[in-house]
């Protein structure tokens, strides 16, 4: 699967400068210079609410906060499952200002180590971290059918080769990334959290966003209704999912740096 085409499809271009300049200029902001890893871990929260969110488990952020400091998994398994895989995702990020590109894990086994930190605790142990094999996947069930067993494994593979390969814009392929795993739902359940969670790691680990801290934020008919624009393939569909994510890292980088500014003066902004 090669993603340079992409950049020709209408509106992916502008939609990559403007993801771009918006994540750039929060780069500068000052709470960066030595508050940095506050920023990113409030920052995370925040984008485990939303994701959370998505998933049907609506939370505000004092439950998401109270879950990273005293645990309580037992009444907020999706949520406490959401974090878990922030967690990971931010542990894998680099430093802001390191040098050199970060070392993920092969991405087989990032996405399962992503899965096991979603879903432990509330899904089957069979089926936590590990691909479908015969069952269908059991969530996202608006976007068509889904492959298994060796299918299944063969997309997955193509896609972690994809990501190896590709030298396009960060935004290009953490969205692709982002897509292709809710299109291909390869777990039976919790696909959402890990693909918005890779998602976000590739933006980090890519360039596009070496804060951390965006946080985007979708509104479920949308959000799931761009998704399956891209399930069809159409250049159209694809075109306008990458749009999609753009919109939603620019305004991600407005809420990041809102958080940046309650962090520089001492008073986060509320819920």
């Amino acid at each position: 699967m090669t993603l340079e085409p992409l950049l020709q499809l209408p509106g992916v271009a502008e939609a990559v400068e403007r993801a771009r300049i918006a994540c750039e200029e929060l780069r500068w902001h000052e709470a960066y210079r030595r508050r940095w890893r506050e920023v990113r871990a409030e920052a995370g929260l925040r984008a485990t609410r939303e994701s959370a969110s998505l998933e049907g488990a609506r939370v505000p952020l004092s439950v998401v906060r109270s879950l990273a400091t005293a645990g309580g998994s037992d009444h907020e398994p999706v949520a406490a499952g959401a974090l878990r895989a922030t967690v990971v995702v931010e542990e894998l990020m680099p430093a802001l200002g390191a040098r050199g590109a970060a070392a993920l894990p092969p991405f087989g086994q990032l996405l399962a180590r992503l899965h096991a930190a979603a879903t432990g605790g509330w899904l089957p142990v069979e089926h936590v971290g590990r691909l479908r094999t015969d069952l269908p996947p059991a969530d996202l069930t608006g976007l068509g059918p889904a492959p298994s067993g060796e299918a299944l494994a063969a997309r997955v593979d193509l896609l972690a080769e994809t990501v190896t390969s590709s030298q396009v814009p960060a935004l290009v392929v953490a969205s692709v990334v982002h897509a292709e795993l809710l299109t291909l739902r390869p777990f039976r359940a919790g696909n959402g959290v890990v693909a918005r969670a890779m998602a976000r790691l590739l933006a980090t680990t890519r360039g596009l966003d070496p804060t951390g801290s965006v946080i985007e934020s979708w509104s479920l008919n949308p959000y799931l209704g761009a998704a399956a624009g891209f399930a069809t393939g159409t250049p159209a569909g694809v075109a306008a999912w990458i749009q999609a994510c753009s919109t939603a890292a620019v305004e991600g980088a407005a809420r990041a740096r809102s958080v940046a500014d309650g962090v520089r003066a001492g008073a986060l902004p509320g819920d």
